[in-house]
């Protein structure tokens, strides 16, 4: 069997051989030996975002009478083929490569060049019918490009995270339900407080579940408006006047999103403080789930010398080396996830206030750390809730134990005895472990119907 016959390829940097079975091309070939920093790819999400960006740039050139028909249908097939999963072993850059995403861009466009060749009858690497830059790049930059995908993509992977979100919270509110009259005592500093249910703290969560996920669909909206058509520094060189607002229109329509042209083009070049302020909701919602685990895991601590109000669901032994040991497995993941996605939102931060003049050209990292934000809490969140939070149970016994010996019931009696009598008779009833509401019938400081009154079923 013959080895395969190289292709010489040419850029501006001069000449490299590249096997003939690859798509990819000559500038691929230099990110991939420049940038061997992590091993991992761009996701999915964002090949998929980007060779959407590609085919409504050849509809839409075509429309303009800028593109032939032969090379920008072909362009147009070779782009489907990639959105319906195929070739999807070309796109081998780095996350962490050149600034502005240009390697990735150029990626895309070799990709789609060489399939469109292939599906022409031509030779790969004929780029002299049919090139990567001149047609296939045609009316764009990586400038504005790379962002321009990096919004659809982070978009639609908000997706599966809102409905994951959807999900725990509505699993939040079942669990509200069912533990409503679960009385039980409260605690803030950690200490004993008034009472509560165990519904009320529930409840809570699922509140500020719904309320970091409300965070989030709004952050998602902002990055409707994408700068495409703004070229180079935003000023829309090389493309057709009506170019941009055809590009977002039939992005629209290919995403399925409510896309919007920037209301400046320079900002939308210079500033990513969209995906920064979506990344910060991703934050603030992570900063509530690890307070809900957390949560958690005091509230079924034990079984004996924890809190013990409630029993977290069984899913695997806890210790190799204590036998019956169960641990709290999934709020722990979950915090994890989480820390994670704390430490990703610093990235994006440091990655947006680092941007100059015409350009922010650390767009990759940026998008790296939201993209991986975005898939960890929604490939993760789901489970949890499954596997977590629909099979917490009440400990009764035990929430009305400790209800009943609550010496921070005295405040209830505070509005009749003052508030430094009540808290001699909290102090008496902690040292003689008995209810306060008891303690008060004995000193004659209320009658028994007093105390249900008051009290209720903690008297």
């Amino acid at each position: 069997m013959k080895p395969p016959i190289p292709r010489l390829e040419r850029d501006s940097l001069g000449e490299m051989e590249l096997p003939d079975s690859v798509y990819y091309g000559i500038q691929t070939a230099r990110a991939i030996a420049n940038f061997p920093v992590s091993g991992r790819t761009q996701p999915a999400i964002l090949i998929h975002a980007y060779v959407l960006v590609k085919k409504a740039a050849a509809l839409v050139n075509m429309e303009l009478g800028a593109l032939d028909r032969a090379r920008g249908e072909a362009i147009v097939r070779a782009a489907d083929d990639v959105l319906a999963g195929g070739l999807a072993d070309q796109f081998p850059v780095d996350v962490f490569q050149a600034g502005a995403g240009t390697s990735t861009n150029m990626n895309v466009n070799e990709v789609l060049a060489n399939r469109a060749l292939e599906l022409l009858g031509r030779g790969r690497g004929d780029y002299a019918y049919l090139n990567p830059n001149d047609h296939v790049n045609m009316a764009q930059s990586s400038n504005d490009t790379f962002p321009t995908a990096c919004h659809l993509a982070a978009m639609l992977s908000a997706q599966p995270l809102e409905a994951a979100l959807g999900h725990l919270a509505a699993e939040l509110r079942r669990k509200a339900g069912e533990f409503s009259t679960v009385r039980k005592t409260g605690r803030t500093h950690l200490m004993d407080a008034l009472p509560v249910t165990l519904g009320n703290e529930f409840g809570a969560w699922a509140g500020a579940v719904e309320r970091a996920g409300e965070r989030v669909a709004q952050r998602r909206a902002d990055l409707a408006e994408i700068p495409i058509g703004g070229t180079a520094v935003g000023a829309g060189q090389n493309a057709h006047p009506r170019f941009r607002e055809l590009a977002v229109r039939k992005l629209s329509e290919l995403s399925g999103l409510e896309l919007a042209q920037c209301r400046d083009s320079f900002e939308g070049l210079q500033s990513r403080a969209q995906l920064t302020a979506f990344s910060g909701a991703l934050k603030e919602l992570a900063l509530e789930l690890i307070r809900m685990a957390n949560d958690l895991r005091l509230l079924g601590s034990g079984p004996v010398a924890g809190l013990g109000e409630i029993t977290l669901p069984a899913v695997q032994p806890g210790s190799s080396i204590m036998p019956g040991k169960v641990n709290p497995s999934l709020a722990e993941c979950l915090d994890m996830v989480c820390f994670q996605v704390v430490g990703n939102d610093t990235a994006v931060a440091l990655a947006a206030q680092a941007g100059q003049l015409e350009l922010n050209v650390m767009t990759p990292v940026i998008i790296h750390n939201v993209l991986e934000s975005e898939q960890l809490l929604a490939g993760f969140l789901p489970t949890f809730t499954d596997r977590c939070i629909a099979g917490i149970q009440a400990d009764e016994s035990r929430c009305h134990s400790y209800a009943a010996l609550n010496p921070s019931l005295a405040t209830l009696l505070a509005p009749r005895i003052g508030h430094l009598a009540a808290a001699e008779l909290a102090k008496e009833a902690l040292a003689r472990r008995i209810p306060v509401a008891r303690l008060a019938i004995e000193k004659g400081l209320i009658t028994e119907s007093d105390a249900r009154a008051l009290f209720g079923p903690d008297a």
